[in-house]
């Protein structure tokens, strides 16, 4: 078992907590990324610097990561791709990413490009916050303690 990072827009706070449940767990962690990322010490961390370029490093973890890993990310594409070949993702923000709500996160998410690109709606997410920290935590105990014992969490 394995947790993957999409590590280029993923919040240093979550990464922290990442590290923390890796240690604890003892979990490798391998961060990917298309630029230089800080130096994270650890005998259980793993740094990947794929090349620059649209979805590299989604392709990266989607190629690499087994059906046993979690993957985090925000990217909802890759979270797609993810859990229809069986494997779990989690948000930052501590969503869970099954069967039954990718679709409808997709059909969301493609809506809101389209209203973007028609200069309906704009901006992004809103920041991220104390909740979305204390929510990512929780989700990522439950997930991990359910991992950890062979079970699947969903």
């Amino acid at each position: 078992m394995k947790i993957w990072i999409d590590a280029d827009a993923c919040p240093r706070v979550v990464k922290e907590i990442i590290f923390r449940a890796s240690q604890r767990l003892q979990i490798p962690v391998c961060l990917v990324a298309n630029k230089s990322l800080a130096k994270h010490s650890g005998p259980l961390v793993e740094i990947i610097e794929v090349a620059d370029g649209l979805d590299i490093a989604d392709d990266y973890i989607a190629e690499h990561a087994a059906p046993t890993d979690l993957v985090v990310t925000a990217d909802i594409p890759l979270a797609a791709r993810i859990v229809t070949c069986g494997g779990i993702a989690l948000d930052p923000r501590g969503e869970i990413y099954n069967e039954e709500n990718i679709g409808d996160r997709l059909s969301i998410r493609d809506l809101m490009t389209e209203l973007r690109a028609d200069g309906v709606v704009q901006g992004g997410p809103s920041p991220f916050s104390l909740t979305d920290r204390q929510r990512f935590a929780s989700a990522l105990d439950r997930l991990l303690t359910r991992l950890v014992r062979g079970e699947r969490p969903l």
